[in-house]
């Protein structure tokens, strides 16, 4: 994993060169830009004539000024008005700017936000190494206060005549040890796995998309976050900096490896440096249907 030290020079040497874009970088695109973005997967793994869409809410990172409540709430409303079968949370409720924030956002109130969505087959979530970072019971309580089940290496059957399985595992990066970019997770792949007990379609939620280099053919697609597609994509030179140790290789959208499919979203949020420029804050909605696949 790349370390903060890292993340931080990458970051804002990148930014140096798009110096005269700084006042829109720090001050309106992290804060004000919301885009959605649509991707349609036709995989044969998805056996049901009824096409399945997934509203797909990442990396929140909750905090005063760039994600305050009142900016929640206004996602949470477009996110209910996408008309989505089922709405995933994929990590990273909490703050993650340091120094960089005014001010929090109680998990109590933003969990009074999150509990405003609605779906027909309902809202799950997964937690994030920030959440783990912060207060990861805290982060729990609050998605319960909001009746939103949370997936920690579970599985669970949804989807009444549509039936498939809905999986999560818990954060790669969740514990923070001595020395620049030492982690362990709490991420246990086979222990999810073996509680999907039919051959029903199955969707994998992975905070990090590393975890996709472990993920088996079992699944019609995983869905993650965390990279927040880097922050930063300048003209001609890409993204500076990826929160991944794959580089560019999962920093975003849609990637398909040895026919598994990986669709990782911007999210909302800003982490390390309030920033964003090129990958604006985004909603992320999957339509999975019965299909041969295309090239990605």
């Amino acid at each position: 994993m790349i370390t903060r030290r890292q993340f931080l020079g990458g970051l804002t040497g990148g930014m140096a060169l798009a110096s005269g874009f700084g006042g829109y970088a720090f001050g309106f695109e992290p804060r004000f830009r919301l885009v959605v973005t649509e991707w349609d997967l036709a995989t044969p793994k998805w056996r049901h004539a009824r096409p399945l869409r997934i509203v797909i809410l990442a990396d929140i990172h909750a905090c005063e000024p760039w994600m305050p409540l009142g900016r929640i709430r206004s996602i949470v409303a477009d996110a209910n008005a996408l008309g989505g079968d089922i709405i995933l949370l994929l990590g990273d409720f909490t703050a993650g700017l340091g120094r960089f924030k005014t001010g929090p956002v109680p998990a109590r109130d933003w969990g009074s936000a999150l509990a405003e969505l609605d779906a027909p087959l309902g809202v799950h979530a997964i937690p994030g190494n920030h959440d783990w970072w912060t207060n990861i019971a805290e982060v729990k309580d609050a998605l319960a206060a909001a009746g939103i089940d949370v997936y920690q290496n579970r599985a669970q059957r949804l989807g009444g005549a549509t039936p498939f399985w809905l999986a999560g595992t818990d954060s790669l990066v969740a514990h923070r040890l001595p020395g620049h970019g030492n982690f362990f997770g709490e991420d246990d792949l086979p222990a999810t796995l073996a509680q999907i007990a039919d051959d029903e379609p199955a969707i994998l939620m992975a905070h990090e998309p590393d975890l996709f280099v472990d993920v088996p053919d079992r699944f019609a697609v995983t869905l993650s976050g965390h990279t927040h597609g880097g922050q930063v994509r300048l003209p001609f030179l890409g993204r500076p900096v990826v929160p991944s140790a794959f580089g560019q290789r999962f920093a975003y959208g849609h990637v398909r490896e040895e026919g598994r499919d990986l669709i990782v979203s911007a999210g909302l949020g800003c982490s390390i440096l309030p920033v964003r420029f090129g990958v604006p804050p985004e909603i992320t909605v999957v339509t999975l249907r019965p299909g041969e696949p295309v090239s990605a």
